[in-house]
Parts: structure tokens; sequence; C-alpha cells
């Protein structure tokens, strides 16, 4: 039983970090696709809710086909076909001009995650933009100019960690948040719900 439960455990996550990507890449085409599309597609809803004669909901059946989508794509994922195939999807999405910047940002946010480490050393806070406010940062160096020693800051941008700002920092400008790494990162992902 045990056996089994890591098995499905590694090929959720395997899936879970195949899927992350490509889901928010669709989310925001299909919002972007519905901004620009607007009146139209209240039209083409009328038109397929005509086609059917009545609609049908299963509760719960839509989650019960996440789960298995997430687990066959790690399955697929954690094989040498499947690694074939993902290889071949990254290099067709990172083709496409617009399709490449969100799919790239969303694949390197799951890559935090995925192996739990950054080439952030510290979670701090910073006052920024302004005195009396203060953002989280992540150090990334710190540096010597003009023999003064300054911290590179990198300040993100919320919900999307792989945008944002690099400032450089006095040390007296610095604060400890008191939050490791990871939790800053999930701070800054769920936009300051997940607070540790």
């Amino acid at each position: 039983m045990e056996k089994l439960l890591n098995h499905l455990k590694g090929k959720f996550l395997a899936g879970l970090f195949v899927v992350i990507p490509v889901g928010i890449t669709i989310f925001i085409l299909i919002f972007l696709f519905n901004f620009a599309d607007g009146i139209l597609g209240s039209y083409l809803d009328s038109l397929f809710t005509a086609m059917t004669d009545e609609e049908i909901h299963f509760p719960g059946l839509g989650m019960l086909t996440g789960a298995v989508v997430i687990y066959l794509c790690g399955l697929l994922a954690t094989n040498v076909l499947g690694t074939q195939l993902l290889r071949w999807w990254d290099r067709l999405l990172s083709r496409i001009p617009l399709v490449k910047s969100i799919y790239t940002s969303s694949k390197q946010l799951t890559k935090v995650f995925k192996e739990g480490k950054t080439s952030y050393r510290r979670a701090v806070f910073v006052e920024w933009p302004r005195r009396g406010v203060r953002a989280i940062g992540f150090v990334t160096a710190e540096i010597v100019r003009d023999g003064e020693p300054l911290v590179v800051v990198y300040v993100p941008t919320m919900p999307n960690p792989t945008s944002g700002f690099a400032l450089f920092f006095k040390q007296d400008e610095v604060f400890e948040s008191g939050m490791t790494v990871e939790e800053a990162v999930k701070f800054v992902v769920s936009g300051g719900m997940v607070v540790s």
C-alpha cells in the first residue's frame, strides 16, 4: 500500500509540474481571447446552448477529471517517450511569440517550487516604492561600489515572482523579514494571502 501511495504521489507531483505552466498559459490566453472577442463570445455561447436540449452538471466530475489528467501527465513526464514529447512541446511553445513569454515565466515559477531552491540568499523587507512602505524582496548579491557595500535586492511583482525590479540598497536599508525564501515566494504568489 505504501509503495502504491508513493507511486501515486510521485506521478501526481510530476504531472502537476507539467500541467501548471500549460494551465497558466491557457488561462491567460483564454482571458486575452475573451477580452478581444468581447460581444461575439456571448453570441457563440447562446448558439451552443441552443444546440443542446438542457445543461447537465455532475458536481465533482471536473475535479476528478483534472486529477486524472494531472496523474496521466505525471506518467508521461516520467518515461523516456514522454520526456522526448515534453522537450518537443517546450521547443514548440518557445517559438510562438506571445505564448513564449507566458509559458517560460510560468515554467520558471514551477521550477522554483519543484527544486525547492533558488539563487535567492534570503528574504528581506525594503522600503519601496517609497519610505514607510515595506516590500518583500530577495537578496541576490552583495557588492561594493565606490567603496560602499551595497545589497542587491530583487523585488518581485505579485503574483508573478518572475517579473520585478533589481534594486541596490545600503546594508542598513535592508531589514530581515523572518521568512524563509520558500515562505516569501508563497506569500508573493498568493498575492499576500499566505503569510507564514
